[in-house]
């Protein structure tokens, strides 16, 4: 069973003696039968923990430094009336007994914690995030990553590969970005993807009857999971490992791309989807940088000269890291020029940038 916890801040504009402020609170607390416990805070405040006889437990801490907060915590089958009556009382004295004094009032909507479905994930720059996802509907690891979809009432079945989020059944937005948003034709055209065990990508260039498609990818459990689960996204196009300009390898990129190199096989277009820019801003020490720069120069190198090279960068927010992946551009086995476009991706639910590489 989940646990509910509820907040309310009073900010003030000046710090308040506890002793004139805490007992106004206690009849409250006690007409729950809450029991207090007053906790040593040497100097800095009031600090109370209160004690219900079904589980409930609310900390009341006047700081020193001019903030109140009530933080309740409860389980998800408690009297939810009972608990917005104990909130709603709190508030409405403390307004009364704070008057003139306040600068903000904050009262946040519970968190749910430990429960089945998780609805909170983080933002790239660590910011967190709540999702209405309702349903777990597939988990699986697979050797080389953990395998979850979910589902979310706005954004349909989301894939999220190691506890992130990678694409939502609503995110054809991102497909169509790292596909160069409509300013590309691949009609006959000889295209490589590194990655997409999604199929949105391979689903949405089939459309366009290039000459043939070769789509890398290492994770078949996450291709049939797609396959099943992620229909909205990849249609069909997952049922067969391969079609009439299409072809879909099992198999890690780079010995592939490193064979192609040898052989002199180019592409027209090479869509790396394997992963995003690393948050790191150590390159020369993280071994995602070490892993990017080698499908980067691969990539490269089997790129016609006459190719684009599009890929992913990171959030909008991650300046530093898209600063640091530019500069790999400038060390690679050939110069290169590139763009960059910052796309809204709905499930992301945060800016991201999109870059186009191409041989000068």
């Amino acid at each position: 069973m989940a646990l509910r916890h509820y907040t309310l801040d009073f900010k003030l504009s000046t710090a308040v003696d506890s002793a004139t402020t805490v007992p106004h609170l206690l009849s409250i607390f006690h007409e729950q039968e809450m029991t207090e416990t007053v906790h040593e805070t040497n100097g800095h405040g009031y600090l109370g923990t209160f004690v219900g006889k079904n589980g409930r437990l609310a900390i009341l801490r006047v700081h020193s430094h001019g903030l109140v907060t009530v933080d309740l915590q409860c389980y998800e089958g408690d009297n939810i009336a009972q608990l917005d009556n104990l909130l709603n009382a709190l508030e409405t004295k403390l307004k009364m007994i704070l008057n003139g004094n306040i600068t903000r009032i904050k009262r946040l909507p519970a968190l749910v914690r430990g429960a089945e479905v998780d609805r909170y994930w983080p933002a790239t720059d660590d910011r967190l995030l709540e999702y209405d996802m309702d349903q777990l509907v597939y988990e699986e690891d697979s050797p080389y990553q953990n395998i979850k979809i979910l589902h979310s009432q706005q954004y349909g079945n989301v894939l999220i590969l190691d506890d992130d989020i990678n694409l939502a059944e609503s995110d054809l937005t991102y497909t169509q970005a790292i596909m160069g948003n409509g300013r590309e034709s691949y009609a006959g055209k000889e295209v490589l993807i590194l990655g997409g065990g999604d199929g949105g990508i391979l689903f949405e260039m089939v459309k366009q009857k290039p000459k043939m498609i070769t789509m890398l990818d290492i994770d078949q459990k996450v291709i049939d999971a797609c396959k099943k689960y992620m229909r909205r996204t990849c249609g069909n196009i997952l049922d067969s490992l391969e079609g009439d300009c299409y072809q879909i390898l099992v198999e890690d990129c780079v010995p592939v791309l490193r064979k192609y190199v040898q052989e002199g096989k180019t592409f027209d277009y090479v869509i790396n989807d394997l992963t995003a820019i690393p948050i790191s801003t150590e390159p020369e020490e993280d071994s995602t940088w070490e892993f990017l720069r080698l499908i980067l120069d691969l990539s490269i190198k089997v790129l016609h000269p006459s190719g684009k090279y599009f890929t992913q960068g990171n959030a909008q927010t991650m300046t530093e890291a898209l600063r640091l992946y530019e500069e790999q551009l400038k060390k690679l086995s050939c110069p290169v020029g590139f763009s960059k476009e910052v796309v809204c991706v709905p499930s992301y639910l945060e800016q991201w940038v999109f870059y186009s590489v191409w041989k000068k």
